[in-house]
């Protein structure tokens, strides 16, 4: 199975693979801003255990462990670069050495020594999808950046691209280049994005869902007393909406129990039918679910057979979940 990248005509399988996780540490504001150490050989297992089982999209970002997910990932690339998609980022700016993030840059003559550098490191000569990484960057700024990547998509150093970006209004701004395809945004079935989906159709986007997990808690592996390590992202930085203060969050863990019995049947695990729900939200949705294990490739990859959510399954959970207004806890 497989969906279209918006207009680009470029086809991914209908689940992604996040690689966040496989960049290692990295620190943001002097915060740690990666998932904690890896195993380099398991990521590279995971990628080759996800392309075995038709999962053909990669979503990464330059920032990942400062380079270092870009460098693994096109490792394990390396020599079937042409079964895959490669979707990565742009726009904050870190010393590799230390692994820190050290600010922000969408200049146009940073996004074109960015792309040359993402190229190098992933080992190949084009991206397939080359998204702009800062979701609040002023429209006049986010137009020049634009302009700059409709000139990489004629020198052919990228075939398509988009903004990660939770705002509709930035992505429609994007969605005025011949070459833009898509927006990066939040999407999960405790947080659904209605505005932002009524963009990438009336713009003829993709729908790339970060977070389709909620982070990991839609696992079901996270219960009310877990703490999650001081080197998890989800312990350290104030912005992450499901975990507080590297514990659950319990107005989201209440969401998740109103509707985990519909997730987990018909046989599938509770990050299966997360999956299947946001497959069933829109024929434009592309989740890029986190994968650090050639097991979590397989879990994640099983959605694919299972498909989208039959319509009363989705029904029940639009009904159970109806109780907020926008669909989720209230602060």
């Amino acid at each position: 199975m497989s969906r279209t990248l918006g207009r680009s005509g470029i086809k991914v399988s209908d689940i992604g693979f996040g690689c966040w996780a496989i960049g290692g540490p990295f620190t943001l504001g002097g915060r740690p801003d990666g998932w904690g150490e890896v195993d380099d050989a398991q990521s590279s297992a995971a990628v080759s255990r996800a392309l075995e089982l038709g999962i053909t999209f990669f979503d990464t970002a330059d920032v990942y462990g400062a380079g270092h997910s870009e460098r693994v990932l096109g490792q394990a690339l390396a020599g079937r670069r042409e079964d895959a998609v490669i979707a990565t980022k742009f726009g904050y700016t870190f010393d590799a050495g230390s692994r820190t993030v050290t600010g922000e840059d969408a200049s146009p003559d940073y996004i074109r020594r960015a792309c040359r550098a993402s190229l190098r490191r992933l080992g190949t000569d084009w991206i397939d999808l080359y998204q702009l990484h800062l979701g609040d960057l002023p429209p006049a700024r986010a137009e020049e950046a634009a302009a700059t990547l409709e000139e990489l998509a004629d020198q052919g150093l990228i075939r398509a691209y988009g903004w990660s970006t939770d705002d509709p209004a930035r992505a429609a701004l994007f969605a005025c280049g011949a070459h833009s395809a898509a927006v990066q945004h939040e999407l999960n079935v405790l947080a659904d994005a209605p505005a932002m989906l009524a963009a990438c159709q009336e713009h003829d986007l993709a729908s790339i869902c970060r977070s389709p997990l909620a982070m990991g808690l839609l696992t079901g592996k996270y219960t009310a007393a877990a703490r999650l390590p001081a080197d998890d992202v989800r312990a350290t930085q104030p912005w992450v909406p499901y975990f507080d203060a590297g514990r659950p969050a319990p107005a989201w863990l209440a969401r998740l129990e109103a509707v985990r019995d519909v997730l987990a049947g018909g046989g599938r695990s509770l990050a299966q039918g997360a999956l299947g729900w946001l497959l069933a939200r829109s024929p434009r949705t592309v989740p890029i679910p986190g994968i650090r294990t050639a097991s979590q490739a397989a879990q994640n990859a099983g959605a694919l057979s299972a498909g989208p959510l039959p319509p009363a399954d989705m029904a029940e959970i639009g009904r159970l979940l109806s109780a907020g207004a926008d669909g989720r806890p209230t602060p």
